[in-house]
């Protein structure tokens, strides 16, 4: 029966063939899809965990080990990213070398990632080789780096010169702890917890179409093949023998389609890693394909297709005639919503519960999601059955007569065409939802003034650290150091916004040259912040100071600011100089650069959103065109009787689209209203915000999510022509 079953597979004549094609097309596009979403969870975390070398100095007992090396972790700006570096110093033959070398940096000399040499290629050394020792010894390997565009680089120094530093501290042994599970402050460059959650709201939205379309496609000549198996059981055959046929060529479409997958994930593993949906991009081996996600998969899909394939043969189990005995199902209830109901009731019951863990609200928000999105499913044939008998007692043709009466005879069918839509516009209106909230909650962007102003904070009771080649910098326009007060000059408690009390003083020369508020009339010192900056959209008058502007010069410093003519290469030198003069300082930032650095992230975000909407969008596409096509074939007896007693060809069209049409826009308009419910109810849950409207855009998007299936629709109109007519009416 095997051999018999595989004939009837791969050369059961076109039809048969044709299916096969189509049902491993869809089952290769699905699995690809699932490997790189299963393999993406683990790439977050491989990624993530590259970062814990950098935090050595950060785990308790870092100093225990042979010979502990002196350490000192930097960030650093190049361009508009955020670089990473380690000075560090070797205290004897046995101290630990970081992932990546093949030996430590000796004094004078440093090792740089790929990214960051191709930087020092092609940028003058005024604007960044002067920040690191005279010589290049080498590149730094991929075990050391979380995303190939990293930019790092470890430096080395002298015991002697490293241990004056007050932020160096002695390592032993080099960190294997990941960032989420740092006790102290730690270097990272990703939230992994925030991006499981992410990814595992990605990962249901799009594997639920997928499974939609695999469903569809499936189904495709279900009647023919329940037809033919019932012949077999008329000649014969056994309900076992006939559910092995049905076995086998589901088992060979399913392993067909689950090799095509692979060959799918594999093809688009570099594009895929390359995509920075993290903020940075992955290396290709992140994406790894693990024994239990590869067996999972290899074994699961086909396994599901059999026992669909045999849950559909059940008319047929029933008698060799059960398909001939084509009962009206019975009429769906109102019950139905019930499921869409109880998942909005989940996330509803959630707001103000927020589960304090990221694995709890993973839990917590995917099952009210899935729970909406089944609910939908659910709920699906009721919608199509009541817009449908709405239809009907309206209906003004035959064609709008015959279209409603089909679907309120059988809503199942009908609204299976259209499901994947209404799934996909659901997340599409989830995602805008949120991200457009989120999106709308940051504030304006970097000005071109929060891009020009160098903040460099000092260590220490320096009272003169402005390094003396600053002045003459190109580019370099003021300069002004805010200090430290005296113990026995009491902070006033005069409030400024909701930032609080000013803590530093400045003279109101430097506040009228780089400072958003003014100062008292006749006063010549100020209560400020290190910055020089008051709140966004503040201007008001800093708390005068008492105390001359002359006494300044003698207190500590508490940070300086350069202000720059606001161009790259004048940021770059200005940072050169001071880092080059000042390695125990903190390294100098702009207000831009750490927004710039969020943006950089929300981005990624965004496109992963993107990514889900176009996606689904364009999987529920197909599952439509497949549905139509696979319903029009099979339906192609009755169209062609129609047309020979005198039904026009157009009429017949028209009845096509209303079948479409109908159930689309009423489960869509369900799907719209539960998709903005259910992102507000996430938004007051886990963000403590309320939802947004969506734009332009929003509408823009749906409705060229709802003019797509019409014109999917469209292009399957012409077979219409084409299957119908006399000679397919005949008595086979």
């Amino acid at each position: 029966m095997i051999r018999f079953g595989l004939r009837l597979t791969v050369a059961g004549g076109r039809e048969a063939l044709v299916r096969l094609a189509v049902v491993a097309v869809a089952l290769a596009l699905g699995v690809g899809m699932l490997l790189t979403a299963l393999t993406g969870l683990g790439g977050v975390t491989a990624q993530a965990d590259r970062y814990a070398w950098l935090n050595s100095a950060n785990e308790p007992g870092a100093e225990q080990g042979p010979d502990p090396l002196w350490w000192h972790l930097r960030t650093d700006i190049v361009g508009d990213e955020v670089a990473a570096r380690i000075d560090l110093a070797a205290s004897g033959p046995r101290s630990p070398i970081p992932p990546g070398l093949d030996r430590l940096p000796a004094p004078g000399e440093f090792f740089a990632s790929p990214a960051l040499a191709e930087r020092l290629a092609v940028t003058p050394t005024d604007q960044l080789g002067d920040r690191y020792p005279a010589r290049m010894a080498g590149t730094i390997g991929d075990a050391a780096l979380p995303a190939p565009d990293s930019l790092i680089a470890v430096a080395g120094y002298s015991p002697a010169e490293l241990s004056q530093r007050s932020e160096a501290s002695r390592v032993g042994r080099i960190a294997d702890t990941p960032p989420d599970r740092c006790r102290n402050w730690c270097f990272t460059g990703v939230n992994t917890a925030g991006v499981r959650l992410i990814l595992a709201v990605v990962s249901a939205a799009l594997i639920f179409p997928l499974f939609i379309l695999i469903a569809t496609t499936t189904r495709l000549s279900a009647t023919r093949r329940e037809q033919r198996f019932a012949a077999m059981r008329l000649a014969g055959g056994t309900p076992r023998q006939i559910a092995l046929l049905a076995a086998v060529e589901a088992a060979v479409s399913a392993i067909a389609g689950t090799a095509g997958g692979f060959a799918v994930f594999f093809a688009a593993r570099g594009t895929v890693a390359g995509v920075p949906f993290t903020g940075a991009p992955m290396f290709p081996s992140d994406l790894a394909l693990t024994a239990p996600i590869a067996l999972g998969v290899v074994l699961g899909v086909p396994a599901l297709a059999v026992v669909a394939a045999l849950v559909s043969l059940r008319r047929v189990r029933i008698s060799p005639l059960g398909v001939t005995r084509q009962a009206r199902p019975r009429p769906p209830r109102a019950w139905r919503t019930v499921p869409l109901l109880l998942g909005l009731g989940e996330l509803a019951y959630f707001i103000g519960r927020r589960p304090p863990t990221t694995n709890e609200q993973v839990t917590a928000y995917l099952s009210g999601i899935f729970l909406t999105m089944t609910g939908l499913l659910i709920a699906g044939p009721w919608l199509t059955m009541t817009a449908a008998r709405l239809v009907a007692r309206r209906a003004g043709g035959t064609a709008s007569l015959i279209a409603a009466r089909r679907l309120a005879a059988n809503p199942k069918a009908g609204f299976r065409a259209v499901s994947g839509l209404v799934i996909a516009l659901f997340v599409t209106t989830v995602a805008i939802g949120i991200m457009g909230t989120i999106s709308a909650g940051r504030g304006p962007g970097a000005s071109a003034a929060d891009r020009s102003r160098l903040i460099t904070m000092i260590r220490g009771d320096s009272t003169d650290p402005v390094p003396a080649a600053l002045q003459g910098t190109s580019g370099v326009r003021e300069i002004a150091v805010t200090r430290k007060p005296p113990e026995s000059m009491p902070i006033p408690r005069d409030e400024i916004g909701s930032w609080g009390f000013p803590s530093s003083l400045a003279t109101c020369a430097d506040l009228a040259m780089l400072s958003n508020g003014r100062c008292a009339p006749g006063a010549e010192v100020a209560w400020t912040w290190h910055d020089l900056q008051g709140p966004d959209g503040w201007a008001g008058t800093w708390p005068t100071a008492d105390i001359p502007a002359a006494a300044l010069r003698s207190l500590p410093a508490d940070a300086f600011v350069t202000l720059t003519d606001g161009t790259s290469d004048a940021r770059a030198r200005a940072r050169t100089v001071i880092e080059k003069a000042l390695p125990a300082a903190r390294p100098p930032y702009t207000e831009g650069e750490g927004r710039t650095e969020n943006d950089r992230v929300f981005d990624g975000w965004t496109r992963l959103a993107d990514v889900v909407v176009l996606a689904g969008l364009a999987i529920a596409g197909c599952s439509l065109a497949v549905s139509v096509a696979g319903g029009l074939s099979e339906r192609k007896r009755p169209f062609s009787m129609l047309r020979l007693t005198g039904v026009p060809l157009s009429t017949l069209r028209r009845v096509v689209a209303l079948e479409s049409v109908t159930p689309l826009l009423a489960a869509s308009a369900v799907a719209l209203g539960a998709g903005l419910l259910a992102a507000h109810l996430f938004l007051r849950a886990q963000l403590d915000t309320s939802l947004r409207l969506p734009g332009f855009g929003f509408y823009a998007v749906v409705l060229t999510g709802l003019a797509a299936p019409l014109g999917v629709i469209s292009l399957t109109l012409p077979l219409l022509r084409q299957i119908t007519g006399p000679e397919v009416a005949r008595n086979e």
